[in-house]
């Protein structure tokens, strides 16, 4: 084995193993909070989906990238190499647009109720479910296309019309389809990326104002951490950037990969490393926005129960 090969090898395995412990650690924290009857926050359900995603994103292509780095390029079938492209595509798109649901809820929580946005406190809770359902079937639906032209290494398929993706391979087509197929593929992309933005200026703008009224109101007291909802957009806003900077260079280096009748196998990992970069980092920034929710939670639990104490005495 190759000493680059093994480098990749022990990089994706690391990403891997962090990624799935993180997003494990976030999942466990809204279990509990759940499990130990506490209010559940309007974009509790949107974070869950959102872990969810990543692990399918973390346990399709980083597993596989992971195996086939050490060496182990025959391990997927046809019907698996199908399954693993299917599996990751769908879970990188519902990363992205519950990312954008996110962001969305956010600038409506944090919105003044007498604005556009604030109006719509109380409505938007009611339709998050709906938001989700959204969020997962217009992927399951366009990387559909991908089970067409993805193969197993050992396929039937004419060698001369294989291009090289690492652990499986796919069917070279023609430059005038490949582009159509882009272009579908890439239109819900473009649209949640196009709101995340919105949002975060948005988020940007109304911190601002608010911070100018707090200045003006208490001249004295600057501390940035004045309030849950603004810890909450901070952190947001930093999952919103990462996310955006990787999905741009990540588009830059699939054209490449797409483009290429015989792509470098350099490039293939290094899309693949990139890929699960964000699954990896986003529940460590997550923790963050939620790392005080446990003592709010047992702050309210206790407020519950002191009238039954002091009844009891």
């Amino acid at each position: 084995m190759a000493s680059r090969d093994l480098a990749i090898g022990v990089v994706c395995l690391s990403q891997t193993v962090v990624g799935l412990m993180g997003n494990f650690s976030l999942l466990y924290h809204y279990l509990f909070l759940y499990f130990t009857g506490c209010r559940p926050r309007s974009t509790d359900l949107i974070v869950e989906h959102l872990i969810i995603a990543n692990f399918l994103s973390l346990l399709s292509r980083g597993v596989s990238q992971t195996m086939e780095a050490f060496g182990l390029t025959l391990f997927l079938n046809d019907i698996g190499c199908k399954l693993v492209f299917y599996v990751h595509r769908v879970g990188r798109g519902v990363s992205i647009s519950t990312t954008c649901l996110l962001s969305v809820f956010q600038v409506i929580t944090i919105s003044p109720r007498n604005s556009r946005w604030g109006e719509l406190k109380e409505k938007a809770p009611r339709y998050t479910g709906f938001a989700i359902f959204l969020c997962w079937v217009p992927y399951m639906l366009v990387n559909i296309i991908f089970l067409m032209y993805i193969t197993g290494k050992w396929s039937s398929t004419n060698s001369t019309m294989k291009k090289d993706l690492g652990y499986c391979s796919g069917v070279k087509q023609n430059k005038i389809i490949l582009s159509l197929h882009a272009a579908l593929l890439s239109i819900p992309d473009m649209f949640c990326v196009g709101l995340m933005l919105w949002a975060s200026n948005s988020m940007v703008c109304i911190l601002f104002r608010h911070k100018q009224q707090v200045q003006h109101i208490h001249k004295n007291d600057l501390s940035p951490r004045s309030s849950p909802e603004s810890r909450a957009t901070h952190s947001i806003l930093v999952l919103v950037s990462m996310f955006v900077s990787s999905y741009i260079l990540s588009c830059f280096l699939q054209v490449c990969i797409g483009l290429s009748d015989n792509p470098n196998i350099l490039l293939v990992n290094i899309s693949a490393l990139l890929n699960a970069y964000f699954p990896t980092a986003c529940p460590f920034i997550l923790m963050s926005r939620v790392s005080r929710e446990p003592r709010l939670c047992f702050a309210w639990i206790k407020i519950t129960k002191s009238p039954k104490l002091i009844i009891n005495m």
